[in-house]
């Protein structure tokens, strides 16, 4: 054709591909002969051809009933999809299991900041007597209180869930969704029944579970996150194992309870996190009682008397020398990591790709896996920032993309994210609540990254002091904004805060590369 060179300049634009031939069914783009035949292999080719006459029982399957889960499946009902739930927990080798919700409602961020203001009130009223509060030296905590007022807000949470997807006309099914085919699920209760359903999408929203340590007696003997928060007997001395947050996170709130803790590392603290603000962590929890072991790795867990909690014998080595330790404690908890939750699937069956090697699935910019009618949201994605919050606005916004015409896609330019180590914090400068008590002095810190070669743009933000995850959420907004250090340093703050010291930031790096 004369024109042919404009036809293909103008295909190139629209879809990114130069080779031949292009394929498009009725207005969609498919790609080349490899993508036109997996969709036929995977049945979408087919479902392009029929239009909207393919008939499935759903027009959304969400498996998995977490955080981004129901935020996805909520926002396509209220779009006026046809939506399903599937939600079941595997329970853990000590039998523990709940309602719906996910990780961070049941196991998670809001059963963990509870029982971390437990631990605060421990401090408030060590300092209440300083600020002339008289009461009874006899002061004690009661586990079961404590456990039983957490687990009842929670289970109110879990009975919420329900209701707001039945108000939504979302289907929820508490049963273990697993693929037979591309476009069919079969769904397991509790029971042993098994159901089938079909749907023309998927969102895959399992997220993850703790990972144990495959030595003699982990599963048997020990608790991970997953059994701590409705343990039904206060833990007793306490071995944590590993250095991840959720370790140093209730390694904190159980010495704020008063209780015999101990950490053992096996090589750093908060992998992944800047070493100069969790050395400055773990100092602050030396410093308030919980005891490190550091390079050592457990080799057993042995039970020697059993109970509620009973005595268990933990024997390690060294990282660096042949040095083997042992040690008693009422309870080990686990907490080196966490696996995704996609190995029963049946994602082979769906012609899902899986990272073999951590079960991570891949997607593009749009969570859209390989096979193009299928998604996934949430800590299962490779290379993703694995927060509640992320998630979430995930789900909104995939269910939006698919069904409300929208084009928005997530951020991930900034994320915030606070670890509640203890019941106090640590840096350079003296918040005024710890005065009078004459707590902490000049042990909080603050400190912030900035591009020099971009106006000084604020690209890294670092506080250790009291109340961080609200003081990071406002400063985490203006990042996203793009502040400078200079307009930091000409916001008058509010006084006396602890916030306005993390404006006025003691501490400045410059780098001379571009950070995001």
């Amino acid at each position: 054709m004369d024109n042919g060179t404009s036809y293909q300049e103008m295909l190139l634009e629209m879809t990114g591909q130069k080779t031949v031939p292009n394929v498009f069914i009725n207005k969609k783009h498919i790609g080349g002969c490899d993508k036109t035949l997996q969709a036929h292999k995977d049945g979408s080719l087919q479902q392009l051809l029929n239009g909207d006459n393919e008939d499935y029982d759903y027009d959304l399957i969400v498996i998995g009933g977490g955080s981004g889960g129901l935020a996805c499946s909520k926002e396509a009902a209220i779009l006026g999809k046809k939506v399903m739930v599937l939600d079941y927990v595997v329970p853990t080798p000590k039998g523990t299991t709940w309602g719906l919700g996910g990780t961070c409602v049941n196991v998670g961020c809001i059963p963990k900041k509870l029982m971390h203001q437990t631990a605060l009130l421990a401090t408030a009223m060590q300092d209440a007597r300083k600020f002339g509060w008289e009461f009874d030296e006899t002061v004690k905590h009661n586990w079961d209180t404590m456990k039983t007022a957490v687990n009842n807000y929670i289970g109110s949470l879990n009975w919420g869930y329900r209701v707001s997807l039945r108000d939504k006309n979302v289907n929820y099914v508490n049963a273990y969704a697993e693929f037979v085919e591309p476009h069919k699920i079969k769904a397991t209760n509790k029971r042993g029944k098994e159901t089938f359903y079909t749907g023309a999408k998927f969102v895959l929203a399992t997220g993850e579970r703790p990972r144990y340590l495959g030595v003699p007696g982990d599963k048997e003997y020990c608790i991970t996150s997953d059994d701590l928060f409705s343990l039904p007997y206060c833990p007793g001395k306490t071995l944590v194992i590993g250095a991840s947050y959720v370790a140093l996170e209730c390694g904190g709130f159980l010495a704020g309870l008063g209780l015999d803790v101990t950490v053992m590392v096996r090589s750093i603290l908060l992998r992944g996190f800047d070493q100069d603000m969790a050395n400055r962590a773990g100092e602050h929890m030396e410093g308030h009682g919980v005891k490190f072991l550091r390079k050592y790795v457990p080799t057993k867990i042995e039970e020697l008397e059993a109970g509620t909690p009973g005595r268990l014998k933990v024997t390690a080595k060294s990282t660096e020398t042949d040095e083997i330790i042992e040690g008693e404690y009422n309870t080990v908890l686990i907490a080196v990591g966490r696996d995704a939750c996609t190995d029963k699937l049946g994602l082979d069956k769906a012609g899902v790709k899986v990272n073999p090697k951590n079960g991570k699935i891949p997607v593009n910019d749009e969570e859209q896996t390989n096979m193009p009618h299928i998604y996934a949201i949430g800590d299962i994605l490779e290379g993703k920032w694995e927060l509640t919050p992320v998630a979430i606005q995930a789900g909104k916004l995939l269910a939006r993309r698919l069904y409300g015409g929208s084009t928005v896609k997530v951020s991930t330019t900034t994320y915030l994210r606070c670890i509640k180590t203890s019941f106090v914090y640590h840096s350079l400068f003296w918040p005024l609540e710890f005065t009078v008590p004459g707590r902490d002095n000049n042990k909080c810190y603050s400190k912030i990254i900035c591009n020099k070669l971009d106006n000084d743009r604020v690209i890294g933000f670092h506080y250790l002091g009291p109340n961080a995850g609200e003081v990071t959420q406002g400063f985490g907004a203006a990042m996203k904004c793009g502040v400078t250090k200079e307009q930091l340093d000409t916001t008058i703050g509010i006084h006396p805060t602890c916030a306005e010291v993390k404006r006025q930031c003691c501490h400045l790096i410059y780098l001379g590369i571009f950070l995001s």
